[in-house]
C-alpha cells in the first residue's frame, strides 16, 4: 500500500511541485528560526548585562560621593573657627560633648568624636566615655599623622555600643534565611559598616591639636539606599513592568535594601546566593549575571566594598527584574513560531490550488498528443484562454499548440508581417543609434572639459608648490631677522608683523589653491551646525555687497535641528548664493532667506533658501549652470563658484536645487542631512 502511495507521488507532478514549493520553506525556516533564537537570546542578554553594568558604575559613583561629602564636612568642621573657638572657650568636655551633638545633627552623620593629639577621646557627640583609645582605627593614625582620610569599616557591636547605644540596636539584624545562601550557623548580624572620616584639628594654640572623627552607619540606612535606587532606576526608565532595585551588604547578609521580602516589608537579613558570594567577597570579582535575588531572578550586578585595609567586608548591588524581559522574548519567539505556521498553511494552500493549474494542462496536453499519434487528427486541447481561471502560461503553451495546426495556410501573411515588423525595429534601431551617437558627443565633451579641470588641477598645484619655496624662505629670514635686531626691532614691529600677515594671506591662497587641485584631502573639520546662525554669519560678509545696492532683505528662518559638515565651507556655499543673489539685482529687490527642518528619504535633514527679485534664469542657463566655467556673467565671472558649491554640498550627502517661480526670480535650496552621509 505505502509503495502504491509512494510511486503515485513519485509519478504525480502536483505533488513534486508542491514539494518544490514547501521544502525549502520547511528546512530553511525552522533553522533560520533557531539561529534567530540563539543569536537573540544572546545578545539580549548582553544588552542587558552591559545596562546593569552602567547601573552599577552610577551607584558606585554615588556611594563614592556620599563617602567623599562626609569626609568633606568632617574635614571643613575640623577646620573651622567655631570648633577652634570652642576648644579655647569651653574646653570641658559636657560643653564640647553638646557642640559635637548639635554639629553632628547639622551634618546628618551619625556620630562625632573629638580625639587629642594621643588619639585618647576627649568629647563626643553621644557620651563615649573620655581616654577610650581611638587610635585601633587606621584613619585616627592617619589623620594624627596630619593627612585627613574617609574609609569604610565594619564596627563590631561594641565599639558601637561605645560610641552610641542606639547605633548598635540599629545595626543588629536578625538573619532570615535566604534560599541558595551559603550555610551558616549565625543568628543575626551585629556588625556596623560605618563610613567614616578623620581629620586633623586646625589650631594655633599650642598642646590642643587633635584629630575629630565623623561616621555614618549604614545599616539600615533606607534614605541612602532608596537615594540610590532613585538615581539609578528613575521612574519609567525601566520598560516591560521591570522593577530596579538597589542593596548594601555587611559580608553576605543584606544590612539596606528595597528588595521587598513580600508585600511592603523589606528583605533586610536575607542573604546573598553562595555562588554570587564566593565570586565577589572570596575572589574579589564583579558580578554581572543573572542571579536569584530573594524570591525572583533579577540581573544583577555586584562589587566588592573594600574597607580601609584594604579588606573585602560588603558588596554595592544594583539590578532589575529579569522575569519582564525574558517574558517579553518569549512571546516574540512564539509570535515568529506562530507565524511561520500560519505561513506553512498558507503556502499549502496555495500550493495545492497552483499545482491543480499547473498539472491540468500538462495532463490535457498530454492526452492530445496521444490522440494525435493515434491518428486522430482533429484532437485538440480545447484550453479557454478567454477563462481567467485558464489563462497562464501552461494554457498559452497548449492553445500555440493547437495554432500550429492551422497556421500552415497562413504562413505566407505571417512572413509579410514580419517584414513589415522587421522594417519598424530598423527604423526604431536607426533612431536608438542616432540617440547613442548624441550620447556619445556629450560624453565626449565632458571628457574634453574633466581633461581641462585636471590639467587646471595640476597647474594650480605647480604653482601652489612653487609659491611656497619662497614663503618659506621669507618667513624663515623674517623670524632669524627679528631674533637677530632683538630690542633694536621693536620700532619695526608693525612692518614686521604686516608682512607676517602678508605671508599667512599667501599660504591661505596657495592651500585654497591646493584644495581645487587635490579637494578630496582638504575635507574640511566636520561638527553640528545650526543653519540659523551661519546664515546670519552669511549676511554680515555681504554687508559690504549689499551697500553697493538696494537691496531688502526677508527672513522666515526655522531651522530647529543642526546638520553635521564643515562650518566654513557650508559659509562658503551660502556667501556664493547670496553674492549671485544680489548681482542679479543690480537695481535693488528683495532678498528672501527661508530655513526649515525636512525629512528625505527616511533621512532628516535641514534647508536653507536664498531666493532673490532678479530676472530668472533661461531654461538654457539651467540645464549647464553647474557645469565648470559655464557663466553669465561677462567681466567678472569664472564659472567655478556654483561647481565647487554643489561639490561641497555633495561631499556631504547634500544637494543643491534651483527653481524659477512664476513671480519672478530665482531660488537656490540647499538641503544636508542631520548626519554627514557618504558621497
Amino acid at each position: 500500500m505505502l509503495s502504491r502511495l509512494a510511486a503515485h507521488f513519485r509519478g504525480s507532478l502536483r505533488f513534486k511541485l508542491l514539494a518544490l514549493a514547501l521544502g525549502p520553506l520547511l528546512v530553511a525556516v525552522p533553522i533560520l528560526i533557531g539561529i534567530l533564537a540563539g543569536w537573540g537570546a544572546v545578545y539580549y542578554n548582553r544588552l542587558l548585562i552591559t545596562k546593569v553594568q552602567s547601573d552599577l558604575a552610577v551607584a558606585h559613583g554615588y556611594f563614592e560621593q556620599v563617602k567623599e561629602g562626609v569626609g568633606r564636612r568632617v574635614e571643613t568642621l575640623a577646620g573651622s573657627e567655631r570648633l577652634a573657638r570652642a576648644l579655647r572657650e569651653r574646653p570641658g568636655s559636657p560643653a564640647l560633648d553638646r557642640l559635637l551633638r548639635e554639629m553632628q545633627r547639622q551634618l546628618g552623620i551619625d556620630f562625632l568624636i573629638l580625639l587629642d593629639a594621643n588619639g585618647h577621646v576627649r568629647a563626643a557627640s553621644h557620651g563615649l566615655a573620655q581616654g577610650h583609645d581611638y587610635t585601633a582605627w587606621q584613619i585616627a593614625r592617619r589623620a594624627l599623622a596630619g593627612h585627613a582620610e574617609t574609609e569604610v569599616d565594619v564596627l563590631d557591636a561594641a565599639q558601637l555600643t561605645a560610641i552610641d547605644p542606639a547605633l548598635a540596636e540599629r545595626a543588629r539584624t536578625p538573619l532570615i534565611a535566604t534560599r541558595n545562601a551559603q550555610i551558616t550557623q549565625r543568628k543575626e548580624e551585629t556588625g556596623g559598616m560605618v563610613m567614616h572620616a578623620a581629620a586633623p584639628l586646625a589650631t594655633e594654640r599650642e598642646g590642643s591639636a587633635g584629630v575629630l572623627v565623623g561616621g555614618l552607619l549604614l545599616n539600615k540606612n533606607l534614605d541612602f539606599v532608596d537615594r540610590i535606587n532613585e538615581i539609578v532606576y528613575p521612574e519609567g526608565t525601566l520598560p516591560l513592568g521591570s522593577v530596579g532595585t538597589a542593596t548594601l551588604f555587611l559580608d553576605d547578609v543584606r544590612i539596606a535594601t528595597n528588595v521587598r521580602l513580600f508585600e511592603n516589608v523589606r528583605a533586610i537579613g536575607t542573604r546573598v546566593s553562595a555562588a554570587v558570594r564566593y565570586a565577589v567577597l572570596d575572589q574579589g570579582h564583579t558580578w554581572l549575571d543573572r542571579a536569584f535575588v530573594v524570591n525572583d531572578w533579577y540581573v544583577s550586578a555586584y562589587e566588592p566594598v573594600i574597607d580601609s585595609r584594604g579588606n573585602r567586608v560588603g558588596m554595592l548591588y544594583v539590578g532589575f527584574l529579569e522575569e519582564p524581559f525574558q517574558h517579553a522574548r518569549q512571546l516574540a519567539l512564539a509570535a515568529v513560531a506562530l507565524l511561520f505556521v500560519l505561513t506553512v498553511i498558507v503556502a499549502a494552500f496555495v500550493s495545492l490550488r497552483l499545482a491543480r493549474h499547473v498539472s491540468q494542462p500538462v495532463t490535457r496536453m498530454h492526452g492530445t498528443m496521444n490522440a494525435i499519434e493515434s491518428g486522430q487528427t482533429a484532437a485538440r486541447v480545447g484550453l479557454d484562454l478567454a477563462d481567467p481561471a485558464e489563462a497562464d502560461e501552461l494554457a498559452e503553451l497548449a492553445a500555440h499548440f493547437d495554432r500550429l495546426l492551422d497556421r500552415l495556410a497562413e504562413q505566407t501573411e505571417a512572413l509579410q508581417r514580419w517584414g513589415r515588423e522587421l522594417d519598424s525595429k530598423v527604423a526604431a534601431r536607426t533612431a536608438e543609434l542616432a540617440a547613442a551617437n548624441q550620447t556619445l558627443r556629450s560624453a565626449q565633451q565632458r571628457l574634453v572639459m574633466s581633461e581641462k579641470l585636471a590639467a587646471i588641477g595640476q597647474l594650480a598645484a605647480g604653482v601652489a608648490h612653487e609659491i611656497n619655496n619662497p614663503v618659506a624662505v621669507i618667513q624663515g629670514n623674517l623670524d632669524v631677522l627679528r631674533e637677530t635686531l632683538g630690542p633694536a626691532a621693536e620700532p619695526a614691529l608693525d612692518e614686521i608683523r604686516l608682512i607676517q600677515d602678508q605671508v599667512f594671506r599667501i599660504r591661505l591662497i596657495v592651500t585654497k589653491l591646493l584644495q581645487f587641485a587635490r579637494p578630496a584631502e582638504y575635507a574640511g573639520y566636520l561638527e553640528p551646525v545650526n543653519l540659523d546662525q551661519v546664515v546670519q554669519d552669511s549676511l554680515v560678509l555681504v554687508a559690504h555687497q549689499m551697500k553697493k545696492t538696494t537691496v531688502e532683505v526677508t527672513q522666515d528662518m526655522r531651522a530647529t535641528r543642526p546638520v553635521t559638515i564643515n562650518r566654513n565651507e557650508l559659509q562658503q556655499v551660502l556667501i556664493n548664493l547670496m553674492v549671485n543673489a544680489l548681482q542679479a539685482m543690480p537695481e535693488g529687490g528683495t532678498l528672501r532667506l527661508t530655513s526649515g527642518d525636512s525629512e528625505e528619504n527616511g533621512i532628516k535633514g535641514g534647508f536653507v533658501s536664498v531666493g532673490d527679485s532678479g530676472a530668472g534664469i533661461t531654461p538654457q542657463d539651467r540645464e549647464r549652470l553647474f557645469d565648470p566655467f559655464f557663466t553669465t556673467k561677462t567681466r567678472d565671472g569664472t564659472g567655478l563658484g556654483l561647481w565647487v558649491s554643489l561639490g561641497l554640498v555633495q561631499r556631504y550627502g547634500g544637494r543643491i536645487e534651483l527653481s524659477c517661480p512664476a513671480s519672478g526670480g530665482s531660488v537656490f535650496s540647499v538641503w544636508l542631512p542631520n548626519e554627514a552621509q557618504a558621497a
